[in-house]
């Protein structure tokens, strides 16, 4: 099931990313630090409520992701710069850090697969941009990478069929730490 996503702020998100790449030949420079400011704005335009939950932060990764793909940037190597900025971004504002993580490593995950793009490749990306997000706020990255890989793995299990296999996989093989925190969630 679907993180419930806020149409407004999708739609708000993803014409700004839209704006913001128009005439940008490098766009993985500008990704994080825009989607940041994209997120800060959006949250301090919400009120109280968008700092609690992860409805805010995974409805800030649907818009981007949607205005990436509507623009023809690889949504696979958007991922990190994508989750990376929203997590900054939802932190910075007073979104707390687990439901900043979660919120937007699931939405990476089930916007990969709404995108058709391979949602594997997605969850190592969206993991890896997690923990950077949140070592650039000087948040806790060892909290960080467990509760992304969790959410990464909860995704997975949410669109069924291989993908959780296929998810653990990629996840095993490209993100440091991963297989540790695999291994502890089987106990």
């Amino acid at each position: 099931m679907g993180i419930p996503i806020i149409s407004n702020v999708v739609n708000g998100i993803k014409g700004g990313v839209k704006a913001t790449f128009k005439g940008t030949a490098d766009t993985g420079s500008v990704l994080a630090n825009s989607v940041k400011n994209l997120a800060v704005t959006t949250i301090k335009g919400t009120g109280e409520l968008a700092v609690k939950g992860i409805q805010v932060p995974a409805s800030i990764v649907s818009g981007a992701f949607q205005g990436v793909a509507d623009i023809g940037v690889s949504v696979v190597n958007s991922a990190k710069g994508i989750v990376n900025g929203t997590i900054q971004g939802a932190m910075d504002s007073g979104v707390n850090q687990k439901d900043a993580v979660e919120g937007s490593v699931k939405q990476a995950i089930e916007s990969a697969k709404d995108l058709g793009e391979d949602v594997a490749e997605v969850a190592v990306e969206a993991v890896k941009g997690a923990v950077n997000g949140v070592k650039q706020v000087g948040g806790d990255t060892i909290g960080a990478a467990k509760d992304a890989v969790v959410a990464a793995l909860d995704a997975a299990k949410d669109i069924g069929g291989e993908t959780v296999e296929s998810v653990k996989s990629a996840l095993h093989s490209s993100v440091d730490g991963a297989k540790d925190i695999l291994n502890e969630i089987r106990k």
